[in-house]
C-alpha cells in the first residue's frame, strides 16, 4: 500500500511555545511538540493531560433529564417496583448493561438484565424483549446504547404501564420517544459540556447521579471503571476529555483489579502478567465480548461479565472464546466474497462509495467486514444481508466523512437506521438496495473531498534515532490511552540503511525484521516492518530509505524499545 506521508511543521511561533512548555514540564521539545498538536498549550492543560483525574468528571446532573431519570429511578426501589436493564448485543451494550445491573444489584434485589437476540429479535427494543418485561412485571426499563429511536416501541410500553429511562449516544431524530428521560449528550437541547461519551459511559453517569443523590461514596463506582475502558476502547469513541478521564481510570481497574469476568477473559487471551492497554482492548477482549452476540446471543457475554465465581467465568469465557473462534472463520470467508465482488464489478473501484450485498452473508459479522472494506479500499461502505423481504446491514465510514449524513439523506427509503459519524446501522426493503445504492452513492460523491480516499499516514513528528531514548519512550506513555483523536505518536526518521542484519520472517515470509542505522548517529534500533516483505530487496541493497513508525517496547526484551514500522519508502535524495 503507498500511503501519502502528512506532516506539518511548527510555524516559528508554535516551536517557541513548545520550547516554553517544555522547559516549564521539563519534558523533551519532541513530546511539547506533541502536546501542541492536540491542541494542549498550557503548563495547566499538560498538567490534566498527564494526570487525569476522577474529581474533574463533569457533575452528572449537567445532563438534560438527569434529575427526572434519578427521581424515577428512586421511586422504582422506594416502590418496589421491578426493574429491567436492557442493552444492546455489542460490546458497548454488554458492558452498559453489565456496569448498571453490578452496580444497582449491592442496593436493590428486584432487578432483571436483558439483550435482545440479534437473529430473532433485531437491533433495539423488540417486542419478544417488551413480552418479557411484562411478563415478568417490570415496571421500569433502563435502556443502555439504543433506544433513542424507539418512539413506537416505547410508546406501547407506556399503555403497558412500563417507564423507560433511555441511556444513548447515538444520534437522535426530531421526534424523541415518550421516555420517563431521555440521557444523550448529542440531544441538540442538551447543554452538557461533552457530547462523546459511549453507551456505557451515559449508563456510568446515571449511576454517578444516582449515588450523588442517595449519598453512596463515589468510590462504590470504581470497580466498574473497567467496564468504561473496555467500552471506549471497543465503540472507538474520541478518547479526549471525560472519556479519557475514564479510560485512563479503567485501565488502571483492569490493570490491577479487573471485575471477575473480565478477568477470565483476560487468562483466556493469554494477557495475564502484562500491563494492558486499548490496543489490547481492541484486538483481544472487546472481539470477545462481541462474539456471542455475533454468533449466538449477546446474554452469554452479560452472564459471563456479572458472573462472581471464578471458575463459572472462566467456563463461560472458554465458550466464548469458542464463539470467536467461529466468529473468525465466518468474517474471514465473507470478507473474502466481498473483496471479489469490489475486485469483479471494475467500477466500484473507481467510485467513491462501495455498497455490497448478499442474501447469505451472516448478520453478525457484517459489521466487522464493512470496517475492513474501509481500511482496504478508503471508501465509505455499506454491507448488507437479507432477512425476509428487508435487507438489514451496517455501514462504516472514513476519516473525516460523516457516513450518518449520507445514510439519513436516504432515509424515505428506511425502515430504520441509526448511529454516529463514523458507524450505522440500518434496514431497508430488499427490493429498494439498487436505488439505496444510486442514492447513498450520489450524496458521497457531492460531499467527499479527493483526499479523503488516499492511504494518508499523519506524521506527528521527524526525529533522528539520537532522539529515541528509554526516557522519551517513558515520557510517551504519559500520552496514553490511545485511541481516536489520541492516537498513538507517529514518527518519522529520514535517510536510514540497513544496519547489515536485517532479514525476512514470518510463516510466510511476509515480515521484514530489521536493525537501521540513520546518517546522524551510530545508534542501531531494531523494529518490525509487518507485511512488508516486497521492500526487503531495497533495503539490503544499502541504499538509503525513509521510515515512518510508532515506538513500542520488545515484549521478548523487557525494557528494550522498538519501531513499529508503518510504511518504508526510498529517500528522495536517491
Amino acid at each position: 500500500m503507498q500511503f501519502k506521508w502528512i506532516y506539518k511543521p511548527l510555524t516559528p511561533e508554535e516551536t517557541l511555545t513548545a520550547q516554553e512548555l517544555g522547559e516549564k514540564l521539563t519534558i523533551s521539545p519532541i513530546l511539547a511538540q506533541l502536546l501542541l498538536q492536540r491542541g494542549i498549550n498550557t503548563e495547566s492543560a499538560a498538567k490534566r493531560f498527564f494526570r487525569p483525574q476522577l474529581a474533574d468528571l463533569i457533575n452528572p446532573f449537567l445532563m438534560k433529564d438527569m434529575d427526572l431519570a434519578v427521581d424515577r429511578l428512586n421511586d422504582a426501589m422506594g416502590r418496589k417496583e421491578r426493574i429491567l436493564v436492557y442493552g444492546d448485543y455489542d460490546v458497548d451494550g454488554c458492558t452498559a448493561v453489565a456496569l448498571v445491573y453490578k452496580f444497582l444489584q449491592q442496593f436493590y434485589s428486584n432487578i432483571d438484565y436483558y439483550i435482545p437476540d440479534r437473529y430473532d429479535e433485531g437491533y433495539g427494543i423488540s417486542k419478544k424483549g417488551l413480552q418479557y418485561a411484562q411478563e415478568t412485571g417490570v415496571k421500569l426499563i433502563i435502556i443502555l446504547d439504543c433506544g433513542i429511536k424507539a418512539v413506537d416501541e416505547i410508546a406501547y410500553a407506556k399503555s403497558l404501564g412500563i417507564d423507560f429511562i433511555i441511556c444513548d449516544h447515538h444520534v437522535p431524530d426530531e421526534v424523541m420517544p415518550p421516555a420517563v428521560a431521555i440521557l444523550n449528550p448529542k440531544r441538540e437541547d442538551d447543554s452538557y459540556p461533552f457530547k462523546n461519551l459511549c453507551g456505557c459511559g451515559v449508563g456510568f453517569k446515571l449511576m454517578q447521579a444516582f449515588a450523588k443523590n442517595n449519598g453512596i461514596p463515589f468510590s462504590r463506582l470504581i470497580p466498574l471503571l473497567d467496564f468504561c475502558a473496555v467500552s471506549i476502547a471497543a465503540d472507538l469513541v474520541p478518547v479526549v476529555d471525560e472519556n479519557r478521564i475514564l479510560a485512563f481510570h479503567g485501565l488502571k481497574q483492569l490493570n490491577q483489579n479487573p471485575s471477575i469476568g473480565l478477568k477470565a477473559i483476560i487468562d483466556i487471551c493469554g494477557l495475564q502478567g502484562r500491563e494492558l492497554s486499548m490496543s489490547d482492548i481492541v484486538f483481544k477482549i472487546g472481539p470477545r465480548i462481541n462474539a456471542s452476540g455475533r454468533m449466538e446471543s449477546g446474554k452469554e457475554s452479560v452472564d459471563l461479565l456479572v458472573e462472581r465465581d471464578f471458575s463459572v467465568a472462566l467456563k463461560q469465557a472458554e465458550h466464548i472464546d469458542e464463539y470467536n473462534e467461529q466468529r473468525k472463520d465466518v468474517d474471514r470467508q465473507v470478507s473474502e466474497e466481498a473483496n471479489q465482488i469490489v475486485e469483479r464489478i471494475e467500477s466500484q473501484r473507481h467510485q467513491s462509495s462501495i455498497v455490497l450485498y448478499d442474501e447469505g452473508w451472516k448478520k453478525g459479522v457484517i459489521g466487522i467486514v464493512a470496517s475492513r472494506m474501509t481500511e482496504i479500499y478508503f471508501r465509505p461502505t455499506v454491507v448488507l444481508t437479507r432477512d425476509g423481504d428487508y435487507a438489514t446491514g451496517s455501514a462504516r465510514s472514513i476519516a473525516g466523512f460523516d457516513i450518518y449524513s449520507a445514510i439519513k439523506s436516504c432515509r424515505d427509503l428506511l425502515v430504520n437506521f441509526g448511529g454516529h459519524t463514523y458507524a450505522c446501522g440500518l434496514t431497508l426493503r430488499w427490493d429498494d438496495i439498487p436505488e439505496f445504492r444510486r442514492r447513498f452513492q450520489k450524496y458521497v460523491d457531492d460531499h467527499i473531498q479527493p483526499e479523503q480516499t488516499e492511504a494518508n499516514l499523519s506524521i506527528d513528528a521527524v526525529v533522528d534515532f539520537k532522539d529515541i531514548t528509554k526516557r522519551l519512550y517513558a515520557d510517551l506513555k504519559r500520552f496514553a490511552p490511545f485511541g481516536p483523536d489520541n492516537p498513538k505518536p507517529m514518527f518519522a526518521t529520514l535517510n536510514v540503511y540497513d544496519y547489515g542484519t536485517s532479514k525476512v520472517v514470518g510463516r510466510d515470509q511476509e515480515h521484514i525484521k530489521l536493525e537501521l542505522v540513520d546518517s546522524k548517529s551510530s545508534n542501531v534500533l531494531s523494529g518490525i516492518a509487518f507485511g512488508q516483505s516486497q521492500s526487503a530487496r531495497y533495503i539490503k541493497s544499502k541504499r538509503a530509505f525513509d521510515i515512518a513508525y510508532t515506538l513500542e517496547e520488545n515484549v521478548f526484551k523487557r525494557g528494550m524499545v522498538q519501531l513499529q514500522i508503518e510504511d518504508i519508502r526510498p529517500s528522495e535524495s536517491e
